[in-house]
C-alpha cells in the first residue's frame, strides 16, 4: 500500500511539471517578438515620417502630411522608425527604384514619396549644420550617409539616385539614442532635401533611410500676406480654362492640377501635381483626385 501511494505521488508532481513546462513554453509562444533590428530616423531637421508623427497622425495640420496619410494611413507615422530594408547591405541604388527613395521602396510608406512643396521644412544655410539621428535601438558598428538634392532640384519632381549629392560619410559609428554629425552644407536656394541612410554592418544587413526637407537662406520667400483694407477690384470677365483632359488614367504618367482622366468609365480630376504610381488610382487617392 506504501508503495502504491509513493508511486501516485511521484506520477502527480510529474505531471505538474510537465503541465508547468508547457504552460512556460505557451507564454513564451504568445509573447511578442522582441525586434532585432534596429530602429530610427532623422530628428532634428526631423524626417518627413518624423515630422508628421510629432504633428498626431489622427489630426495633422500641415497638408503634406494630410496627403500622406489619407493614402497610406496612419500606421507608417506611429511606426516613423522603420522606413528600411531589412536586407540592404549597402545595395541602396539596387533595391531602391527612383522616386520611392523617401518610402525606401515599401508600399507601407508610399505617402512620404509624394512630391510637393508644403512638406514640414527646417529653414537652413550654407555652412556648418549639426544633424540630430533619433535611434530608437541603436546598434554598434554602423555606417552613415548624408547627402543633399543638387541645384536646381524641383520638389514637385520625382526624387531620383541622381539627385543626390554626397555630403559625408561616417563610418563604424557607435550611435546612442540621440546622435549628432556635423555637415557642411553647400550653397542652395529654396526647397531642398537632405537623405540619410543608416546601413548597420555588425549582425545584420538592415538599413534604415530619411527624408528631411529643409529651406535655404536666399530661397523665393512667400508672397506677404496682405495688409490693405481697400475692397479689391471686381475680376475681369476673362477666364482661364482648364488644363486638357489627360485621357485615360495611366501609371507613370505625370499629372498636373486640373488635369481629367477617365478611370473605369468616372472622370477625375487631378488635385495635386504628381507622378502615377499602381495604387494611387484615383478611386483609391482622394487627396490626389476628386471625381467630376
Amino acid at each position: 500500500m506504501r508503495r502504491e501511494e509513493d508511486a501516485m505521488k511521484l506520477r502527480h508532481t510529474l505531471a505538474l511539471s510537465t503541465a508547468a513546462v508547457v504552460a512556460a513554453a505557451l507564454v513564451v509562444a504568445l509573447l511578442p517578438a522582441e525586434p532585432a533590428s534596429a530602429h530610427g530616423t532623422m530628428s532634428d531637421p526631423p524626417s518627413r515620417v518624423y515630422a508628421c508623427k510629432q504633428q498626431n497622425p489622427e489630426n495633422p495640420t500641415n497638408e503634406a502630411c494630410k496627403a500622406a496619410i489619407a493614402l497610406g494611413g496612419t500606421q507608417p507615422f506611429y511606426d516613423w522608425n522603420e522606413v528600411n530594408q531589412l536586407t540592404a547591405a549597402g545595395r541602396h541604388r539596387e533595391i531602391i527604384p527612383d522616386n520611392h527613395l523617401c518610402s525606401a521602396g515599401r508600399d507601407k510608406y508610399r505617402g512620404l514619396d509624394l512630391q510637393r512643396a508644403d512638406w514640414p521644412a527646417t529653414r537652413i544655410s550654407a555652412g556648418s549644420l549639426t544633424i540630430t539621428y533619433h535611434a530608437t535601438a541603436p546598434h554598434a558598428n554602423s555606417n552613415f550617409e548624408f547627402y543633399l538634392t543638387r541645384a536646381g532640384w524641383n520638389p514637385t519632381l520625382p526624387l531620383n539616385w541622381s539627385d543626390l549629392v554626397l555630403l559625408r560619410k561616417f563610418d563604424n559609428v557607435n550611435p546612442t539614442t540621440f546622435t549628432n554629425f556635423t555637415l557642411d552644407i553647400p550653397p542652395r536656394s529654396g526647397r531642398q532635401l537632405i537623405y540619410t541612410i543608416w546601413q548597420r554592418v555588425v549582425g545584420s544587413d538592415e538599413a534604415f533611410y530619411s527624408c528631411a526637407d529643409v529651406d535655404f537662406d536666399g530661397g523665393t520667400p512667400p508672397p506677404p500676406t496682405p495688409t490693405s483694407t481697400t475692397t479689391p477690384p471686381p475680376p475681369t470677365s476673362t477666364t482661364t480654362a482648364p488644363p486638357p483632359p489627360g485621357g485615360t488614367w495611366a501609371a507613370g504618367t505625370a499629372y498636373q492640377v486640373g488635369n481629367r482622366v477617365i478611370y473605369n468609365g468616372l472622370t477625375y480630376q487631378c488635385l495635386q501635381a504628381h507622378t502615377a504610381l499602381a495604387g494611387w488610382e484615383p478611386p483609391n487617392a482622394p487627396s490626389l483626385w476628386q471625381r467630376v
